[in-house]
């Protein structure tokens, strides 16, 4: 297989800048006067971030909240531009899966549905074709004629699942959402996944680790913003369980 149809993430970094202390009247006066400059904060959400992916993997991302999960989805959608590195995809037809985004809140489901597919590059008649099936599995019955900003966290995901999962992007990205919802939903969309990663790229954000193992090839463990292991995605989570039990412990000895 061609290095050009891989995933290659290269000295990949990224840099949160926000003010420390929010005193907007200040802040503004300082910006004015230049006599002082205002106070901010850098923090790293990627840190030397690299890895190289074959196309039709699955890749599981675990680690913390806080631990650069969500931010590095958003790189490799280009919703992010990162300080440095590059992030070299061999297609554009890529959706980032996550909790109310890629939604206009004012126009019902239905019309969501053709918004976000048009996004992707597909025709109204490729959309047109897909809309029963990607209808019937949100489950969302006469709802997807209201508008989204009505629909409750777990419908949000429902759509967002179904119009992912059935435009299909060559590389979907996953954050988070299979917790989300009762369970008979989220075997379902377990199982859609499973006949997803036989054709195309997933990248799945999650913190369980069942699902990780279950689901993906290989898995990226990271931590404030750093890579701490990437490889078998068994091998993988039983360091990072490993990991959180001695901290835990650590944790217990410190408050004794």
């Amino acid at each position: 297989m061609s290095m050009k149809e891989n995933i290659k993430i290269q000295n990949l970094n990224l840099k949160y800048r926000f003010v420390k202390k929010m005193n907007l009247k200040k802040e503004i006066a300082k910006f004015y006067s230049k006599k002082k400059s205002i106070k901010r904060k850098e923090v790293w959400a990627l840190k030397n971030i690299n890895f190289t992916v074959e196309k039709g993997k699955t890749i599981g991302i675990i680690g913390p909240n806080g631990a650069g999960k969500t931010t590095l989805l958003k790189v490799i959608a280009k919703v992010f531009e990162p300080d440095s590195g590059t992030v070299e995809l061999y297609s554009d037809s890529v959706s980032l899966l996550t909790l109310g985004a890629g939604f206009h809140p004012e126009l019902l489901g239905i019309d969501n549905i053709y918004l976000n597919g048009l996004l992707l590059g597909f025709s109204k008649k490729e959309i047109d074709q897909k809309m029963e099936k990607i209808i019937d599995f949100s489950e969302l019955g006469e709802y997807i004629f209201y508008p989204v900003k009505t629909y409750s966290s777990g419908m949000r995901v429902r759509l967002a699942f179904s119009i992912s999962s059935f435009i299909e992007p060559d590389i979907l990205l996953i954050d988070e959402v299979l917790g989300v919802g009762d369970e008979r939903f989220k075997k379902k969309s377990k199982e859609r996944i499973r006949e997803l990663v036989k054709t195309r790229t997933v990248f799945l954000a999650s913190h369980s680790m069942s699902s990780i193992v279950d689901l993906c090839d290989l898995t990226l463990w990271l931590h404030k913003g750093e890579m701490m292991e990437f490889g078998d995605s068994r091998e993988v989570v039983k360091k990072y369980r490993d990991y959180n039990s001695k901290q835990k412990i650590n944790d217990k000895r410190i408050r004794i």
